[in-house]
């Protein structure tokens, strides 16, 4: 179950940096309304990793948390902000989600 909450936690650490993204794209109540959007992800993803750290060791928490929010974002830059796509970058990414696999399946 706290695992379930991890992943949870992770989308809204890309939810609360899309957010961001958004917002400096935005002037006005538009961007007012993307930092609501912030702030409420940012508080539920915390909250949700302060929930899963009560039984999972917290660095593999937090290293897998912080994984799933930088793959999740640099997927949303791709696909939402138009980032660039270019093979090291994939690579690496590729990288990251076999580490947090990796982390997953050494943790007790």
């Amino acid at each position: 179950m706290n695992w379930l909450l991890l992943v949870i936690a992770g989308l809204f650490e890309v939810g609360f940096a899309t957010c961001l993204g958004k917002a400096k794209e935005s002037s006005g109540p538009v961007a007012m309304w993307w930092m609501v959007g912030f702030f409420v992800s940012l508080t539920i993803s915390m909250y949700l990793l302060y929930r899963a750290t009560q039984t999972l060791p917290i660095g593999t928490a937090y290293a897998v948390w912080t994984g799933i929010g930088a793959v999740g974002t640099v997927l949303v830059g791709i696909v939402l902000f138009r980032e660039p796509v270019a093979f090291w970058r994939l690579f690496f990414l590729f990288t990251l989600i076999a580490s947090i696999v990796g982390l997953k399946f050494v943790s007790h």
